[in-house]
């Protein structure tokens, strides 16, 4: 997901940006009834979990800077391919086995240390960790948290809402992808965010072909939001992917008119936010957290996908 990955953040759609969480917190403003949920706020971070000397680790690891990216979408060979597969084959495996232990009273902190032990597990490095700083090796954001989230002592409550964002390298190659999970009892507003946001993506996904324009991927997301009464947050995008976290060419999931045309052995997450209210977020003053500013709640799915001869190929998809 680019936007403070180091990448592009255009001033008017984060409007604000707050330094004293109790003032955030505390404001008292009017807004529409959302449903039934409580506002996350940040919790303890514990330190950043240990990687054996075993594991092959990307260059950030050390420095928390990444090499820059290609300057232009990278049309991959088929042994880049097949790499792409195995990362993007791990990263879901482990989407789907954390979902085992996703429930009410368990912390984010613990989600991290699930993904973080199936990564070293599988001889893999947890990409997050220490890219630009990050202190985890995943993102976990609930309810009014749009992305980015910090897993922390936070516990799970009945009702909430949450994405868990996994991206793994392995073999000198990341793959990336995401998905919403239901806490206990959610009510009929969350499940219905929810389950448009999962249509978006596939809706977009569904057009991708070579020659089609990746402008298009925006609109297709726009109409099922639309549709479903919900907002896109245009600030976070998609991105290419390979031996590089974020790359060309980008992914956005408004309407836009960026440039370009998918091609053959192209590489690139869709990863659409929807929200309930306002698409206006501020970014907290941990450098990463991305919130609402009306607190409403927001949904995300990702994959990682390859466009192909004749169309496109889910590298991300569940196996099951």
């Amino acid at each position: 997901m680019k936007l403070f990955f180091g990448q592009k953040v255009t001033k008017s759609y984060l409007q604000r940006r707050y330094f004293n969480l109790d003032d955030f917190w505390e404001r008292s403003w009017k807004r529409r009834d959302f449903g039934s949920y409580n506002i996350v706020k940040p919790g303890f971070v514990s330190e950043g979990r240990s990687v054996p000397e075993r594991i092959n680790r990307p260059s950030y690891f050390d420095t928390s800077m990444p090499p820059p990216g290609p300057d232009e979408p990278e049309i991959k060979t088929e042994a880049q391919i097949k790499k792409m597969r195995d990362s993007c084959r791990l990263a879901r495996f482990m989407l789907d086995s954390v979902g085992k232990y996703i429930k009410v009273g368990c912390t984010t902190d613990e989600i991290d240390a699930v993904v973080h032990s199936l990564a070293i597990n599988n001889n893999a490095y947890p990409s997050p960790l220490n890219y630009r700083g990050f202190p985890k090796s995943v993102c976990t954001s609930v309810n009014n948290v749009a992305c980015h989230g910090i897993p922390d002592d936070r516990c799970l409550e009945d009702g909430d809402i949450i994405n868990v964002d996994i991206t793994v390298y392995l073999n000198g190659f990341h793959g990336d992808c995401s998905a919403m999970f239901l806490v206990g009892e959610v009510d009929k507003d969350g499940k219905a965010l929810v389950k448009a946001t999962e249509q978006s993506l596939e809706r977009a996904i569904s057009i991708c072909r070579p020659g089609e324009f990746f402008c298009n991927i925006g609109s297709e997301v726009e109409l099922v939001a639309r549709k479903a009464g919900f907002t896109v947050v245009p600030c976070f995008t998609g991105h290419g992917i390979g031996s590089y976290f974020h790359g060309p060419p980008d992914i956005y999931h408004c309407y836009n008119n960026y440039p370009g045309k998918m091609k053959t052995g192209m590489v690139f997450t869709i990863e659409p936010v929807l929200a309930q209210g306002s698409h206006e977020i501020v970014i907290l003053e941990d450098g990463w957290t991305a919130v609402t500013l009306d607190n409403g709640r927001t949904a995300q799915f990702e994959h990682t996908v390859l466009i192909t001869d004749d169309g496109v190929e889910i590298l991300t998809n569940n196996v099951a």
